[in-house]
């Protein structure tokens, strides 16, 4: 028979790991409701200023925070039909479509050299340190620089000044992302490709290209959110209205509309609609992609 020490020893130990589990199920709690108030205090800016953008002068200035009563598309209807928005959203969509092509087509064939060359030639791992050292520089501390330096070229305020920098810029994260994703795909696959006569060309663009479309994906809709919301270098590098992308040329019609806040926020959900509906699409693209990247390269 067990003693009154032992009985008393077992008691005291399923206490302790009661207890334990216990505060471990109100510390899981408490995180998640941190959690989940973190959270919203992120969405709800975005939804109070969609909705509100749907009230009018007098709704809005009764009370800030409710539901509208009466969907108002006013706003919407003034805004989108003036013209000058949706040149904005034009320029931007040129300017971000033809940045990201430049991005993805530089970053894949920068990250395959790399990714396969750097251990047998010095100048490539040159080029990696170079990509790495460009991720590191702040972008803003050039911006002074580089606008003597398209000054000087006679290359401010033209149609593709912006692509410029947008490229320069984002092809150091991409090739980053890219060459850690190609290290992942087995050699064996190019080297079975090499022998039936495939050259590197086509090896690259028939075989690794296709595998690497998650990352591809991932890098270009990364880019898409940096190049249609960047807005330092437009207000730098751009005076005329003909080349103003949207986040500029929004920053320019509020004063237009100072005194009407459901205004200035149908502006903000304009601006903000097309990038919102991307993420939606392809969020578990973008997550995806990063994964992949990191837990095979």
């Amino acid at each position: 028979m067990k003693n009154i020490g032992d009985i008393k020893n077992i008691d005291n130990k399923y206490i302790k790991l009661k207890f334990k589990k216990v505060i471990e199920v109100l510390a899981t709690g408490a995180l998640n409701i941190f959690l989940v108030l973190f959270s919203l205090s992120c969405v709800f800016p975005i939804v109070w200023l969609v909705y509100s953008s749907f009230k009018d002068d007098l709704a809005f200035n009764s009370n800030v925070l409710t539901l509208p009563k009466e969907i108002h598309l006013d706003n919407y209807i003034e805004l989108l039909t003036d013209g000058i928005i949706t040149k904005y959203m034009l320029n931007s969509l040129i300017i971000t479509l033809i940045s990201i092509i430049f991005i993805i087509s530089i970053g894949f064939i920068a990250g395959y050299f790399i990714a396969r060359f750097d251990k047998h030639f010095k100048s490539i791992r040159f080029l990696s340190k170079a990509y790495l050292v460009g991720m590191l520089i702040p972008i803003h501390a050039l911006l002074v620089p580089i606008y003597i330096w398209f000054n000087t070229f006679n290359l401010v305020d033209k149609s593709f000044t912006l692509i410029l920098p947008y490229v320069s810029f984002g092809v150091s994260a991409a090739v980053f992302l890219i060459q850690g994703y190609i290290r992942s795909i087995p050699r064996e696959l190019e080297e079975a490709a090499a022998i039936d006569g495939s050259s590197l060309t086509r090896t690259m663009f028939s075989i690794i290209f296709p595998l690497c479309i998650p990352i591809l994906a991932t890098v270009g809709l990364m880019q898409a959110f940096v190049c249609w919301n960047e807005y330092s270098f437009a207000l730098t590098l751009i005076s005329s209205d003909e080349y103003r992308t949207l986040p500029l040329g929004l920053t320019l019609l509020k004063g237009q509309y100072i005194q009407s806040f459901p205004r200035q926020m149908t502006l903000m959900a304009i601006s903000m609609f097309p990038i919102i509906v991307l993420y939606l699409i392809f969020n578990k693209q973008i997550i995806k992609g990063m994964l992949s990247g990191a837990l095979k390269g």
